[in-house]
């Protein structure tokens, strides 16, 4: 039997044992698998050791204050964990800043996709006006020329250009190092089949999620980030001054479509939304609920999807998103960070 949901047809089940949950697998495959310690030639780990560094070069803002990792805290699962960052000359950003942890594999970049690539979004931020602010591409790159080890660097991980130091090689290097920001963990082990990796109630969580709606939108091993799908598909959200990616495109039809999140870390990267109007987990699940399933879901089965949301929380080793050493600064790092 099943369930038109939202205009999506969805199995209907009452309490559901070990092996029918384990149907919803195939929902979510393949499971995530850690990338960071895989063999790469010697270009390619120079490439990955720059991009690496520029993550945490603050010399490449205004203001020489600012980072990619000062809104993207990779000590904080890719987040911040306030409303809205704080750029240049204290200016608060327009959205919520989502992680960067798995968002390689997103269908799309920000909220309203408009770079396509991790290579391409890691551009936009250093010359966005309220954000890291430099002047011009050439005001990056000419500052980076001055800075004693760059030039070896970027000679390192680009043998074969004439100039090495550009801005594309800047996002390109930024990219190859995010491209490596995989968290696997627990509910990867029973995506692969082992079924004492979730417990019953996290299960039981799991079958709501599949069952009310959730997975429709976030599927697949990120549990989302592969689709647009308008914010208020059933009753419309509150904020309706952001319309989302139709400032991009024009379209009638986008007003209000945002890209969909991964859920990977959920529990760790609060608020939530790209107007940050939640700031628990329990909450932004009940409004979504409303919102998008016109379902007023009560609160033990809030809970139990809370609990399996619990679930989808990674980690990559400390060493390898650790702050490194930032050329011409000596022994000196860029900051202390110890990923949990």
């Amino acid at each position: 039997m099943s369930l038109l949901v939202v205009g999506v047809w969805m199995p209907t089940v009452a309490v559901m044992g070990n092996d029918e949950v384990a149907s919803f697998r195939d929902l979510f495959q393949p499971p995530l698998r850690p990338v960071w310690d895989q063999p790469r030639s010697a270009v390619d780990d120079a490439k990955v050791k720059l991009g690496r560094t520029l993550f945490f070069e603050t010399r490449i803002s205004k203001e020489r204050n600012l980072s990619c990792n000062s809104c993207h805290d990779l000590n904080k699962y890719g987040v911040d964990g306030i409303d809205f960052s704080i750029g240049f000359e204290g200016h608060k950003v327009g959205r919520n800043s989502p992680t960067v942890y798995n968002a390689f594999g997103h269908v799309a970049q920000f909220w309203d996709g408009r770079a396509s690539t991790v290579e391409e979004q890691a551009k936009g931020p250093i010359l966005a006006a309220g954000e890291m602010a430099m002047p011009s591409a050439d005001a990056c790159v000419s500052e980076l020329k001055k800075i004693d080890g760059y030039k070896e660097m970027f000679a390192a991980a680009y043998p074969e250009a004439k100039d090495p130091i550009t801005y594309d090689h800047v996002g390109d290097a930024i990219g190859a190092f995010e491209r490596l920001l995989v968290t696997p963990g627990r509910f990867d082990r029973w995506v692969g089949g082992r079924d004492d990796a979730l417990k019953p109630e996290e299960k039981k969580g799991l079958e709501l999620f599949v069952t009310k709606g959730c997975a429709t939108c976030h599927g697949g091993s990120l549990l989302g980030g592969n689709q647009y799908q308008k914010l208020g598909l059933v009753k419309a959200w509150p904020n309706q001054k952001d319309q989302g990616r139709f400032a991009i495109t024009g379209k009638e039809e986008d007003k209000m479509k945002f890209k969909v999140p991964s859920l990977r870390n959920i529990a760790k990267t609060g608020p939530y939304f790209h107007d940050a109007t939640s700031t628990s987990l329990a909450q932004a699940v009940k409004r979504m609920g409303q919102h998008q399933l016109g379902m007023d879901l009560p609160k033990e089965e809030v809970d139990a999807i809370v609990a399996f949301l619990k679930t989808l929380t990674g980690r990559v080793p400390k060493e390898f998103v650790q702050a490194p050493e930032l050329p011409g600064m000596g022994a000196k790092k860029a900051a202390p960070a110890s990923f949990e």
